[in-house]
C-alpha cells in the first residue's frame, strides 16, 4: 500500500481537484484506492456525493481501538472508497495532542488497511500543524501543488523544510505546477524555471473552467470531460506519480 498526501500550506492552489482526480484515475486503472478527506471543509466528500460526516467525530476516529473501516464509504466508482470529512477535523490537532505518539497516529490508523488498498490518497487542509506532521509521517510521497506565483513558490520552500524536519526519512516530495495560464508572462517564466528543477513533475495542470465545474457535476473530470486539456494533464500527473511511487518501493 502506498500513501500519497496532497498537501501544501497555501490554499487555493487546486489541492482537492488534484486529490479527487488522481484518486479516480488510480481506481480506473484497477488500483484499490482509498481517498481520505482530511479537510474539514469536506470538498472531496462533496465531489463524490458522500455526506461529510464521521459519527463520533475525529476524536473517536483517532482512538487506538477504533478501526477506520467502520467509517469508510463506497463511491460510484469501482475500486474507489472514501473516508469522509467531518467538521470536527478542525480540532484534529487538539485530538491528536491528547494521544500517545501523536505524530505516528495516522500511520498507525492506516496500517491495518494495507491488505485492502493499493493506494491511499490524503486530501489535507492547507496548514502547518501537528496533524500535518502526522500526515508526513504516514505518507510515502507528498504531492505539492504550486501555482506560478512568488508566494506559492515561497510556500514550497517552507513545505520542503518542514517535510525534511518531520517527515519519514525516505519521503518523496513531488511538487507540480497547478492552475497555469500560459497567456501570462509570469506563468510562462515560472514554468520554465520550475521544470529546470528535477524534483518537479512534468505534468502541468492548466487554469481551466472545466476544473471549476467539478462542483457543478460533483464528479472528477474523467466522467464529464475526459478529453479536455485538464483531464489529460491530470492523467499525465497520475502516470508520473505512479512511476515515482513504484521507484520508491
Amino acid at each position: 500500500m502506498r500513501v500519497v498526501a496532497v498537501w501544501t500550506i497555501k490554499g487555493g492552489v487546486g489541492k482537492t481537484a488534484a486529490a479527487v482526480n488522481l484518486a479516480a484515475l488510480a481506481a480506473a486503472e484497477g488500483w484499490r484506492t482509498l481517498l481520505w478527506d482530511l479537510d474539514p471543509q469536506g470538498a472531496a466528500s462533496f465531489y463524490f456525493r458522500v455526506k461529510p460526516k464521521v459519527k463520533g467525530g475525529g476524536r473517536k476516529l483517532l482512538r487506538r481501538s477504533a478501526e477506520l473501516r467502520r467509517w469508510i464509504r463506497g463511491t460510484d466508482f469501482d475500486n474507489l472508497d472514501l473516508l469522509p470529512a467531518d467538521f470536527s477535523y478542525r480540532r484534529f490537532d487538539l485530538d491528536l495532542d491528547g494521544r500517545r505518539g501523536p505524530a505516528k497516529r495516522l500511520a498507525l490508523k492506516l496500517a491495518p488497511l494495507a491488505d485492502e488498498y493499493d493506494a491511499v490518497i490524503l486530501d489535507c487542509p492547507p496548514s502547518v500543524s501537528l496533524a500535518s506532521e502526522s500526515v508526513l509521517r504516514a505518507a510515502d510521497a507528498l504531492l505539492v501543488p504550486v501555482i506560478p506565483t512568488t508566494l506559492s513558490l515561497r510556500s514550497l520552500d517552507q513545505v520542503r523544510s518542514f517535510a525534511a524536519k518531520v517527515g519519514k526519512r525516505d519521503l518523496l516530495v513531488l511538487p507540480f505546477l497547478s492552475m497555469v495560464d500560459r497567456r501570462k508572462t509570469m506563468h510562462r517564466e515560472a514554468l520554465e524555471w520550475c521544470h529546470a528543477d528535477e524534483s518537479f513533475l512534468r505534468a502541468t495542470i492548466p487554469a481551466a473552467s472545466v476544473v471549476e465545474k467539478m462542483g457543478l457535476h460533483r464528479a472528477p473530470l474523467l466522467t464529464y470531460a475526459p478529453v479536455s486539456e485538464a483531464a489529460q494533464a491530470f492523467a499525465g500527473l497520475w502516470e508520473e506519480l505512479a512511476v515515482r511511487i513504484a521507484l520508491s518501493a
